[in-house]
């Protein structure tokens, strides 16, 4: 019975099960089920597992531990879990098939700032420095990392896909540029409009660093 509950609350989620409920599935008694409940969540804790049982408001479920918080901070943030926004997106596509690449060269391909979602990528481990171009200033040439390659589930760059469908994105953006100006209207960028987390992220960053 304590290997179905486990099932049951499982596969409820973070929604959980009442007595109730569960009583109605094993057509167990109430009674008999809060004392089954009660043995589960002290042997789990005996046992030290990675879940626990709880109830609130009185809905059992199952959870991770609060002093593990630290762990599921740090695979929420890695590059291999965390979503990448439709620009972040691009500007990576843009530095895949052109390292190494300095920004203002990604700037042209896309028609917009990138400054702040480089930073994004890099921070995420995606991209990285790889020299300075000759030139004034000796801007910084950027490449992608082993993390990439492990995100798209790659072995090589030999294996990206045709360039062709991925460049279509920026030909769309330069001509949504191009119809903004024709009406005289201010063109929403990467640096002012996030359109997701993860370049919000990217703003509050590029904020406390200045």
């Amino acid at each position: 019975m304590k290997s179905i509950i486990e099932g049951l609350l499982f596969v409820a989620g973070e929604d959980g099960l009442r007595v109730a409920e569960i009583a109605e599935v094993t057509e167990t008694d109430k009674r008999t089920l809060r004392r089954i409940l009660k043995e589960m969540a002290q042997e789990w804790k005996e046992q030290g597992r990675g879940i626990q049982l709880v109830e609130v408001a009185q809905v059992y479920q199952l959870t991770t531990l609060p002093e593990h918080r630290e762990y599921f901070e740090r695979l929420a943030k890695s590059p291999s879990r965390s979503q990448i926004s439709r620009a972040a997106l691009e500007t990576l596509a843009v530095i895949a098939y052109r390292q190494p690449i300095i920004r203002a060269e990604v700037e042209e391909v896309r028609g917009v700032k990138s400054e702040k979602v480089i930073h994004y990528l890099k921070r995420k481990g995606l991209i990285r420095d790889v020299g300075r171009a000759e030139g004034a200033g000796r801007p910084i040439l950027y490449g992608t990392t082993r993390e990439f390659l492990e995100y798209f589930g790659l072995r090589s760059l030999d294996e990206l896909p045709p360039a062709d469908s991925i460049f279509e994105w920026a030909e769309w953006e330069r001509e949504r540029q191009e119809l903004y100006e024709r009406l005289g209207v201010n063109t929403p960028s990467d640096e002012d409009s996030p359109a997701s987390d993860a370049e919000a992220e990217v703003a509050e960053v590029s904020n406390r660093d200045s």
